[in-house]
């Protein structure tokens, strides 16, 4: 797990915004997957990171433990958990997430 951890990680804190998803933002895997990108879309993130963790199952379990939040997506901004995309959702809704992406 260290070795998953360590890129995890260098993962959330090397960039502003980082989500955790089923997918890629083009073409996501899950309908929550795609909520979050497109919230992230809609409040002007043109770039952030994502990661598929269909594509890496280590990062997959991983993401859970480091988080120990049990769903995908997961977001991450200043390297700070958010969560998934029914917080992103209550947050987007209320003006919330908007004002943690401005800081």
């Amino acid at each position: 797990m260290s070795d998953v951890k360590t890129r995890i990680d260098e993962l959330v804190k090397t960039n502003k915004v980082v989500l955790f998803m089923k997918g890629n933002p083009q073409m996501p895997q899950c309908g929550f997957s795609a909520r979050a990108a497109t919230i992230l879309t809609h409040l002007g993130v043109a770039e952030f990171a994502h990661v598929d963790v269909l594509s890496d199952p280590e990062i997959r379990q991983g993401i859970k433990e480091y988080s120990n939040w049990p769903t995908i997506p997961q977001l991450y901004i200043n390297g700070e958990f958010l969560g998934g995309s029914d917080i992103m959702m209550e947050q987007y809704q209320n003006g919330e997430l908007a004002a943690q992406l401005q800081d």
